[in-house]
């Protein structure tokens, strides 16, 4: 290795759509979905515990026709989609006890969403949010949890389509990439931790999903024959999802977005409708990041912006470059176009219009709420439409 090169390990995380934390957050934006289908206008900030047997709805919604919203059935829904079937889990879409403790939003928030003019809505509440893109990866995200996510996601699908029928819901991976000078150059190690039936848990088992991984994660270009597999590396993974461990929204939140790579503001993303700027600015510096990398401006992005609740416009902006600015290009003069206004709008109103956050067009939010809410096509904060209009600017 060259004595001048800068080497260092970073580790990403992430977890399956079975996990007893995403198992919450999918019946929360289930239900969040269903109360927008009904009244675009809907507030909601909707909490979901799991645990064995049982799952639990808490949280204040402001909905038209809420009355007609079977949210009971949208909770065992999304547990059949997932994957729980079997009764001797003890937790099963068909008969796990179901209670609803959800109840209209307070009027001390929603005066400072819900104006005459819907130009001037206020922030849902105070906060900062952050948006990152690094161009390492073609999703221009950090690729220790782009690959994470992928590895997760390829093991489901051979689980719903009956290829692997002795997997279940219930599993994590973690991830170690190597980077030299700021590029990842290798993967150190992998570990997988899968649930699967009790007659699967045994060693030629454990040892198909680590052949599985190993040639999976051989298109990235970065497994060498020292890349370490650690599967199931308690020796056994049975018990799990919400009857192993409780879920509740919201816990994830690094699996959510960058996997540590970038700084979080700290607000969760499930559950909530676009008037809170934890969810929807956070969508929009995502996508104001993506836009100034992939318009060559900077080789990392990383912004902050923060709101206080009740007003329009954001309080303040930070970006960060880490020194990967094209020659003319400074965080000073990207801030400036932030703030101005004119590429990017970041009041509540206007980038929820921008993105189509009130009424989604092929996606909804139960899309977002496994495998990552950035750097999926299918989401309008990943489309890259102002390249063009950044260049000239910046020329």
């Amino acid at each position: 290795m060259n004595k001048h090169c800068h080497s260092h390990v970073f580790t990403s995380e992430s977890v399956s759509e079975g996990h007893p934390d995403k198992v919450a957050d999918q019946i929360s934006d289930a239900i969040l979905d269903a109360c927008l289908k009904a009244d675009s206008a809907a507030h909601v900030a909707c909490e979901t515990m799991v645990g064995p047997d049982v799952v639990v709805n808490m949280g204040e919604i402001t909905c038209k026709n809420f009355n007609r919203i079977d949210t009971e059935a949208i909770a065992r829904r999304v547990v059949k989609k997932i994957g729980y079937d079997a009764q001797g889990e003890h937790f099963c879409w068909e008969d796990f006890k179901y209670s609803s403790y959800l109840h209209g939003q307070s009027q001390d928030i929603n005066r400072g969403v819900s104006r005459a003019v819907r130009e001037r809505q206020g922030a849902g509440d105070q906060g900062m949010m952050f948006g990152y893109a690094t161009n390492e990866t073609e999703s221009l995200m950090p690729a220790s949890i782009v690959y994470a996510h992928a590895l997760l996601k390829m093991f489901a699908d051979l689980r719903h389509d009956g290829v692997l029928p002795w997997l279940r819901p219930d599993a994590k991976s973690q991830l170690s990439v190597v980077y030299e000078n700021g590029r990842p150059v290798r993967i150190d190690t992998v570990v997988l931790s899968h649930q699967t039936t009790a007659d699967a848990a045994k060693k030629a088992r454990y040892d198909e999903l680590r052949d599985l991984a190993r040639d999976f994660l051989s298109k990235t270009g970065l497994i060498t024959p020292k890349t370490r597999f650690l599967v199931n590396p308690t020796g056994k993974f049975v018990i799990g999802g919400p009857c192993g461990d409780s879920g509740l929204t919201g816990r994830k939140i690094i699996v959510d977005t960058y996997g540590g790579m970038a700084s979080h503001g700290g607000g969760a993303f499930s559950g909530k409708d676009p008037s809170k700027v934890d969810r929807s600015a956070a969508y929009y510096a995502r996508y104001a990041a993506k836009n100034i990398v992939a318009a060559g401006l900077a080789g990392r992005c990383q912004i902050q912006v923060a709101y206080a609740i009740g007003v329009d416009r954001p309080v303040s902006f930070c970006v960060k470059t880490f020194g990967s600015t094209r020659e003319g290009v400074t965080n000073a003069a990207l801030e400036k176009m932030l703030a101005g206004g004119e590429v990017f709008d970041f009041r509540p109103y206007a980038l929820t219009k921008d993105l189509g956050l009130v009424r989604p067009r092929g996606w909804c939010y139960e899309d977002t709420a496994a495998y990552g809410h950035f750097g999926r096509d299918a989401f309008p904060w990943e489309k890259t439409d102002k390249v063009a209009r950044l260049k000239k600017l910046f020329a």
